[in-house]
C-alpha cells in the first residue's frame, strides 16, 4: 500500500480499533503501530472486523452485501511517510 500506491483491501487488515461509519476518515497503522496512511473507509468498523484478513471475493458471503472490493481506495487515501 505505502510503497506501491495500492488500495487497502480486506486481506491487508489485521485489526480494527474504535467504532465508525462508512465514509469516516480513518488512520492506518503498520504492524508496529506507526501511522502510515489516512483515508476514507468504504465500510463501517463492524463490517471491517468481519472481513479483515479475507479475500475480496468473500465479502458478500460474510456480510451479505458488497459495496467495493477496497476498504479504502487509493484515490481516497493519503500516505503519511
Amino acid at each position: 500500500m505505502v510503497d506501491n500506491g495500492k488500495s487497502l483491501l480486506p486481506v491487508g487488515i489485521r485489526a480494527v480499533q474504535g467504532d465508525f461509519e462508512a465514509g469516516a476518515c480513518v488512520v492506518c497503522c503498520d504492524s508496529l503501530g506507526k501511522e502510515v496512511a489516512v483515508g476514507l473507509s468504504n465500510y463501517n468498523s463492524q463490517d471491517i472486523r468481519k472481513i479483515c484478513g479475507c479475500q475480496t471475493g468473500e465479502i458478500y458471503d460474510i456480510i451479505g452485501h458488497q459495496g467495493t472490493s477496497e476498504v479504502i481506495h487509493r484515490d481516497n487515501m493519503v500516505i503519511l511517510l
